[in-house]
């Protein structure tokens, strides 16, 4: 059996969900109320994703990077 070590992106929102994405899979996406669901919920995601591509086919990730942007005194303009 192979392991995979995958890179999990976690997020919060303004409603304190936790958004946990993986970007080795499209699309591949869930959330929780706690880190530790979201997480537990995101290896089910994995799992289908796992059906539908074979490893060759699966996004390679580089890296993570901040990038510094500079806000308008106006702040963020929403619609």
């Amino acid at each position: 059996m192979k392991t995979l070590h995958l890179p999990i992106i976690i997020e919060v929102d303004e409603d304190n969900v936790y958004i946990v994405s993986c970007p080795v899979f499209k699309g591949c996406h869930s959330y929780g109320e706690t880190v530790d669901e979201a997480l537990e919920n995101i290896r089910g995601v994995i799992d289908m994703c796992m059906e539908e591509y074979e490893l060759s086919e699966l996004n390679k990730f580089i890296g993570f990077r901040e990038l510094k942007i500079t806000i308008p005194e106006s702040g963020i303009q929403t619609s």
